[in-house]
């Protein structure tokens, strides 16, 4: 079983007590984000974890935890964001310089080869068009040095509640976005696209898309995955895991996982992200987590099943509640 840890929070910069608390007593409760009465456990055990996947723009409150995962004998990797953007776009995130720093710290204590670093998500706009963002990711891939071996991109979607905030956020700035995955702008994509995969050859990372339709094989970039079951096998010996998560977009090659996080909690609160789509309710769900529960919001008691993969599940004795 994979865990994801987190598509829908930053755990590692939020929430690392309650998650080292979750990983001592060996499960957790996933609830349904659009149902929170649809409850699920799940086994953190070394034994039933195959591996970790860690999502943060700054790992560094967890940091000091790790010798204690490593000494448990779980096995983890980071998907590393790490983005030049301006707090008009990100505006909680340490400074740029510092994530760098942390970065090659973390490499330095798990090796390289666990990190990924995100440059995710693409935003063509007045203040960020393309020159701005190859000189930026070249730039950062000059200072990373060796800590990481692989480059993961993705183009800004113009979809859903992300982009009303995004765009409320811009309210009087004067910045124009531009939908670099439109037609009119398939120079700029082409160009984008290049240039990434130019720096990655410079600086021997391996580049990848995340969540593209766009086919850029001929350019050299492939479809990639976060939850990446061929990228576990390589590092952790796993059996490799190839069943697509079906709760994921058509064009995400992620493999099937259990989340931990729920939407609404993370404290970047970033201009463009998916998972902070209402700012009251981030304000209400920081009073609703409690360290020492099972799950990351609320209070959930009585028994429920602790699930020993996504398919597989142990008796934990007393009442189930509604599995998904």
């Amino acid at each position: 079983m994979i865990i994801s840890a987190s598509r829908r929070t930053d755990i590692p910069a939020f929430y690392p007590d309650w998650f080292m608390k979750r990983v001592r007593e060996g499960f957790f409760y996933r609830v349904n984000p659009f149902n929170s009465k649809q409850v699920s456990g799940f086994s953190l055990k070394p034994e039933d974890v195959d591996a970790i996947c860690f999502w943060t723009k700054n790992p560094r409150p967890l940091m000091k935890h790790l010798n204690e995962l490593e000494e448990m004998g779980l096995k983890y990797y980071f998907q590393f964001t790490l983005n030049p953007y301006s707090n008009i776009f990100e505006p909680n995130t340490p400074p740029l310089q510092e994530r760098i720093a942390t970065m090659i710290e973390l490499a330095e204590h798990i090796g390289p080869e666990r990190i990924v670093w995100r440059y995710d998500p693409i935003i063509l706009s007045s203040i960020t068009p393309v020159e701005w963002h190859l000189e930026q990711a070249e730039c950062i891939a000059s200072k990373l040095k060796d800590a990481t071996r692989r480059l993961v991109f993705s183009f800004y979607d113009f979809y859903g509640k992300g982009q009303g905030r995004l765009n409320k956020a811009l309210q009087g700035t004067g910045i124009k976005l531009e939908d670099i995955t439109s037609p009119v702008h398939k120079d700029a994509l082409e160009q984008v696209a290049f240039g990434f995969k130019e720096i990655a050859d410079c600086h021997g990372l391996q580049i990848f898309s995340c969540s593209e339709d766009i086919d850029l094989a001929a350019i050299g970039i492939e479809h990639g995955a976060c939850i990446d079951g061929k990228l576990i096998s390589e590092l952790f010996g796993a059996t490799a895991v190839d069943n697509k998560d079906k709760n994921q977009r058509e064009s995400c090659g992620c493999v099937e996982s259990a989340d931990m996080g729920m939407y609404n909690t993370c404290h970047f609160r970033c201009a463009y992200c998916y998972a902070n789509f209402n700012e009251g309710m981030i304000e209400n769900n920081v009073k609703k987590h409690y360290p020492d529960r099972p799950s990351l919001l609320d209070r959930y008691e009585g028994q429920i099943e602790i699930q020993t993969s996504l398919h597989k599940k142990k008796k934990c004795g007393g009442c189930q509640q509604n599995l998904f």
